[in-house]
């Protein structure tokens, strides 16, 4: 009987450790959610992304995502590969000309959920501020739109909110 409790006890905790200090954000009109960090709060009138939210004791930490339309393409890997992908987000949007950043596509990999492929890119940012970023992308496709959404963090934090960061990218999912 002890085991039995136990075994379920371990499952359980398991089960809650990769949620635990994460909250769900669901839009259902424009067809994605993702989990973020307990205690980060929506910035109000960002312009661009369909929405952002960020750290209230580290404002600099946030997560957003950005919409943009597709032209005849149904599927991500239409546009090539993750790291096709990523290196074009990063020559295009990241670090694009004129923009004062310059961006490292450190990792491209490829996760399939529930029939859709989603690429998961890591980069390293320098801004012309002299100051260094480390983002995290999470790129999907679904009814002829790209979603990406963004979570970043300066460079310094970034090796203590690694592991939450990465499963805040890799909870979006789309419908």
């Amino acid at each position: 009987m002890l085991a039995a409790v136990l075994t379920v006890s371990l499952g359980l905790t398991g089960c809650v450790t990769r949620t635990a200090g994460l909250l769900p954000y669901n839009d259902p009109r424009d067809g994605y959610s993702f989990l973020y960090p307990n205690g980060w709060q929506p910035v109000q009138g960002a312009k661009g992304p369909d929405v952002v939210l960020h750290d209230i004791i580290e404002p600099s930490e946030n997560v957003s995502v950005v919409i943009g339309n597709l032209e005849s393409v149904k599927d991500l890997t239409e546009l090539g590969g993750a790291s096709d992908v990523g290196l074009r987000l990063q020559s295009k949007v990241i670090a694009a000309p004129g923009s004062g950043r310059t961006a490292e596509l450190l990792n491209a990999d490829r996760r399939d959920l529930e029939g859709k492929t989603y690429y998961l890119l890591e980069y390293a940012i320098a801004l012309s501020s002299g100051s260094r970023r480390h983002d995290l992308v999470s790129v999907g496709t679904s009814r002829g739109k790209l979603y990406t959404l963004s979570v970043s963090t300066s460079e310094g934090r970034w090796p203590k909110v690694r592991d939450l960061f990465y499963r805040v990218a890799n909870s979006f999912s789309l419908s």
